[in-house]
């Protein structure tokens, strides 16, 4: 600030102009040295273009609702508003990329303005004819923010911070993800500051050989080792360079199998259930190889693994929705619960639940959960290997092979095995998170939120078994939102290649032509590279600790999974169908019904050439099993998987799958995702104007009035019910049970019914606990789904 009479004097002739530029001058050297610029703790090279005083921001059911004052500031990173209130930041302290009220420029869609009696969508190259009164920001992940300007704001602050937002969110435009990257993480001290965070050893990475072996020895999964074949990415583009095969299958075996399957993505372990089975995943057959007897061997003893009896090939392609349908009902589902104030285009609150279904959203959710639960329940049932077949084996089998582990793997449903898992299943093996998030928005067809359907699938088995998992809804919101940020190392690349190419700038590159080379001279023209981003894992940069705590939730140790003996393998009433048939026999599982085509595997077409002459060797090893078409196949799992016969025993098994409730109710609407934005973006927004509550906030009061209406009368009717179960004990005909009777009562009383149309009388004690009702049952009385619950949409 300057400072004397000759300086004062000629600041108090600077114009308006001046003026800013100074402030703005000023802001940016204090945030340079990452220190607070009014109020605001920027981030290591963090400078502020813009601020507006005296902003209120809408805050959320979370959050408490209501309005929140402070300041609102605009940089080349985030939206951030800071409360008037905030306790002052601790130099020490380490930096938050965001705060609990900033927002990604990359993750806003589009920039709304409310004037009066107007609102207008906000371009980069967009004028504003008025002062707009609200500043609405339509997130990609589902949220909408709203800020409220005051009266006492100056108008120029409120127009200026409007057009900075406008021209530095994210562009659909190629080539600048890269700005956006390099104002958050490219500052020298921020780049110091990555490199010296540690990694989380609690979890999982699988990125080295150590670590898959660490995998299969907790799984027990003998007959296995890692092969380091495509260490180089020679082999496969797309899969890690350390893969989990048969041990009896040599290295220089396993070469030639690449070629015989789509992007050289052959059949390798990905898990092994307690009771011996093992889960595999592969792409489609190269149908235009030429097979040599030697190659088919191979393939056998891939595919078979270290079982030699039974091998199931799950086809994911017929029944599952490809990635164009999970678009399309994704953005009919943003476009539903979203809606936008600056059309008129909405929904009727009569016909919202028919849209809704509309969508298809939830039936491609329900159908995911089905065809887990049947792999779960083959997995469960006996010892064989299940291999899912994709065409690519980048999408849908990344979202059915997590959903049977966190169905059948208590350590998959803690905080650090759901994160091992995704490591698993998704980074590492190679799911196109570049590609299916279109951050750079290079091709929209390849556009596709797979990794968001798991999410939600996993919140649909959270929802009907809460009390089974660790971690919390919080933590599958968080990761949901996380996935839309392009900071983060593993939603930012196609392949564990790619990867490590990011995070080793002057590293080797691959061509088919030319095989590995060394990198270009430092002054040959290449783009410039990216900055250090960090895993998604390290919360510390995205959340406070009280916000980390309710990530997890305390839940009873799982123990160990005893040991199996040669006697105990396939003890299941169905295991004796499957010992029955011959050595390698191979089905396939598609639309609920085994079968066994000639054209499932490469060996059994008998084609022209070798494998004519090799195929009959073949053929009869791999004959259809007896009476399997005459038994429906999704009847025969669900009877595979059912308890056996005799009493229960004093805990359910922990390693039983949890299988979701797939019925139309049952599968509900992830409500505090996809909807945490509709009433902001619906409802009255403005605090002094706002004379008429939105319909759906009505509904919600009146439920919770009712609510609270029944818990008095249940609470008063305690004693009456009872005595009039004591005066009907002997000879009496009972309707309803007695916690019932007196709400049912009360309930009529409250609509002036006459009290003689109230049948109230209490079922007998020794069936209170047989029975299921339809209004407040206390809990589930089947054995082992005491923690099941209907989730409502």
């Amino acid at each position: 600030m300057l400072t004397g009479s000759k300086n004062t004097f000629k600041v108090r002739q600077m114009g308006p102009d001046m003026k800013e530029r100074m402030l703005n001058q000023s802001m940016t050297t204090a945030a340079a040295r990452g220190r607070d610029v009014f109020g605001l703790r920027c981030l290591p090279g963090e400078c502020v273009l813009q601020r507006a005083v005296m902003v209120r921001k809408k805050l959320t059911a979370r959050e408490g609702r209501g309005w929140l004052s402070g300041t609102l500031f605009c940089t080349p990173f985030r939206v951030a508003f800071v409360p008037q209130d905030a306790p002052k930041a601790d130099d020490n302290a380490e930096p938050l990329l965001l705060g609990d009220h900033d927002i990604a420029l990359a993750s806003i869609e589009k920039v709304v303005v409310v004037g009066p009696n107007r609102t207008k969508l906000v371009s980069p190259n967009s004028s504003l004819k008025f002062t707009p009164e609200e500043l609405v920001l339509y997130c990609r992940d589902l949220r909408v923010v709203c800020f409220l300007f005051d009266r006492l704001t100056p108008d120029a602050q409120v127009v200026e911070i409007t057009h900075s937002i406008a021209k530095t969110y994210q562009p659909l435009k190629a080539g600048s993800l890269l700005a956006f990257q390099n104002a958050a993480l490219g500052s020298v001290e921020m780049k110091q500051f990555l490199s010296n965070r540690r990694r989380d050893a609690h979890m999982n990475w699988h990125e080295s050989a150590s670590d898959w072996e660490r995998e299969l020895e907790r799984c027990g999964a003998g007959g296995w080792r890692v092969s380091s074949v495509n260490d180089r990415f020679e082999m496969s583009t797309s899969l890690p360079r350390f893969i989990v095969v048969p041990q009896k299958v040599l290295d220089t075996e396993l070469k030639k199998s690449f070629a015989h399957f789509n992007d050289g993505r052959i059949p390798r372990w990905c898990w092994r259930h307690p009771r011996g089975s093992d889960l595999l995943r592969m792409s489609s057959f190269q149908n235009n190889i030429y097979h040599e007897k030697d190659d088919i061997r191979n393939l056998e003893l891939i595919l078979f693994g270290c079982h030699s009896s039974l091998c199931v090939v799950v086809e994911l392609g017929e029944e599952l929705p490809s990635p164009a349908d999970i678009q399309l009902a994704h953005v009919r589902l943003r476009a539903l619960c979203l809606g936008d104030i600056s059309t008129s285009v909405t929904v009727p609150d009569d016909k919202w639940l028919s849209t809704l279904e509309a969508t298809h959203w939830l039936d491609y959710t329900r159908c995911c959960l089905k065809k887990a639960s049947e792999v779960a329940c083959l997995l469960r049932s006996g010892h064989m290997t299940v291999a899912l077949q994709e065409a690519e084996d980048r999408d849908l089998s990344c979202v059915l092979s997590s959903l049977v582990q966190v169905m059948c793997d208590p350590h998959c449903r803690s905080r650090e095995g759901f994160q091992s898992l995704l490591q698993k299943e998704w980074v590492t093996a190679g799911h196109r998170f570049h590609t299916r998030a279109n951050f750079h928005r290079h091709n929209d067809k390849e556009e596709a939120p797979v990794f968001l359907l798991f999410l939600d699938c996993v919140w649909q088995l959270w929802s009907q078994y809460p009390s089974r998992f660790q971690l919390t809804d919080d933590f599958l919101l968080a990761l949901h939102d996380s996935a839309h940020l392009p900071l983060f190392s593993s939603f930012l690349a196609n392949s564990q290649r790619e990867r490590c190419r990011r995070s080793q700038n002057q590293g080797q590159c691959y061509t088919p032509v030319n095989g590995w080379r060394e990198p270009l001279p430092p002054d040959v023209g290449v783009e410039p590279p990216d900055p250090p981003l960090p895993p998604v894992w390290d919360w510390s940069l995205q959340y406070s600790e009280q916000r980390q705590a309710a990530f997890t939730q305390p839940v009873p140790r799982t123990p160990a999974p005893p040991p199996l003996l040669n006697g105990n393998l396939n003890t299941h009433v169905d295991a004796q169908r499957q010992s029955d048939a011959p050595p390698g026999s191979v089905f396939l599982l598609s639309r609920g019904v085994f079968s066994c085509p000639a054209n499932l595997l490469p060996w059994r077409g008998g084609g022209a050439g070798g494998v004519a002459s090799i195929s009959g060797v073949y053929r009869k090893s791999h004959r259809r099993a007896p009476s399997s078409e005459s038994v429906s196949g999704l009847e025969r799992l669900l009877k595979a998987c059912s308890p056996a016969e005799g009493p229960p025993g004093p805990k359910p098994d922990p390693y039983e799958p949890l299988l979701p409730l797939l019925m139309g109710p049952c599968v509900g609407l992830w409500r505090e995702c996809y909807h945490r934005g509709a009433l902001h973006a619906q409802a009255f927004s403005h605090p002094l104007s706002a004379n008429h509550r939105h319909p759906l906030e009505l509904l919600a009061g009146e439920v919770r009035h009712l609510q609270e209406r029944l818990a008095q009368a249940r609470l008063a009717g305690a004693d009456a019910a009872h005595a009039n179960l004591n005066n009907n004990a002997n000879n009496g005909t009972f309707l309803f049970p007695k916690s019932h009777g007196a709400a049912i009562a009360a309930i009529a009383a409250a609509h002036k019914a006459p009290s003689a149309a109230i049948v109230s009388a209490p079922a007998p004690k020794d069936n209170a606990n047989k029975h299921t009702f339809l209004f407040g049952h206390a809990s589930d009385a089947r054995p082992g789904r005491n923690d099941s619950k209907v989730a409502k949409s």
